[in-house]
């Protein structure tokens, strides 16, 4: 079962709720923290490209990459209203490889969760490497608390199209969370089922801040959601942004 195929046409619909308008603007905020002029930015793991459209509307040069094409196909469907309509292109994180450097990367709604502790090190270092000199990343994760409260748990989204039922049980020996999915779409007068499953891993934040600083990043720091304050300890989603090293 490959994520993202039977899904891909309807997360904008079962996403709704998602907050792109402040992630968005909480971007914008790190940008200035750390003193930056952005203008071009990678999106990674970009999905349906909601996000990357919204910031091309704000007149940054994006790139977006995902490596499901069902994805990005719903991405380059999207009008953005831009002067430069974003770039978009199929590549698994762990395989990124851009045609020159970017000022800033976004990996955003856990992205990162999805890369095995095995990958993590070679994608910072590819992100690493098409950052422009002090330029930043920023990402966000499910802290490993919340992926290990989410064990048993189900869950329902539906709208009049679809009906999307998911199950999340956590795996200690593989310190990841499974989900099993399943999506019912309407045709017509009858209804078709695909069946999906996705893997988020439970990464520690101190092993996410020594693999940044072993690929070259500097200037670490840690965020609450979608606030410029530190985390709490038994909060869901945190964000870490990073500097690569070298100067304009």
């Amino acid at each position: 079962m490959n994520a993202y195929s039977s899904l891909a046409r309807f997360y904008d619909s079962l996403t709704e709720d998602v907050p792109y308008k402040a992630f968005a603007d909480f971007y914008g905020e790190i940008f200035c923290l750390y003193g930056l002029n952005v203008k071009t930015i990678l999106d990674l793991a970009c999905g349906t490209g909601t996000l990357t459209h919204l910031l091309a509307s704000r007149g940054y040069e994006m790139i977006g990459v995902d490596s499901s094409p069902e994805m990005l196909s719903a991405a380059m469907q999207k009008e953005t209203g831009s002067e430069i309509p974003p770039m978009f292109i199929c590549q698994p994180m762990e395989a990124l490889d851009l045609y020159g450097t970017v000022n800033a990367a976004i990996c955003a709604l856990d992205g990162v969760n999805y890369l095995p502790p095995e990958l993590l090190r070679e994608v910072f270092r590819r992100v690493e490497l098409f950052l422009d000199p002090s330029g930043v990343f920023i990402f966000d994760i499910n802290t490993p608390r919340k992926l290990r409260n989410l064990d048993g748990s189900v869950f329902l989204d539906e709208t009049d199209d679809v009906f999307c039922v998911w199950r999340a049980e956590f795996n200690e020996v593989d310190n990841a969370c499974f989900y099993g999915m399943d999506v019912f779409a309407k045709s017509g007068e009858f209804w078709t089922r695909g069946s999906e499953e996705h893997i988020e891993y439970a990464h520690e934040p101190q092993e996410l801040l020594r693999t940044l600083e072993e690929v070259g990043f500097t200037d670490i720091k840690f965020f609450g959601e979608l606030e410029i304050r530190a985390p709490t300890e038994d909060e869901a989603r945190i964000f870490l942004a990073a500097r690569k090293k070298g100067s304009l």
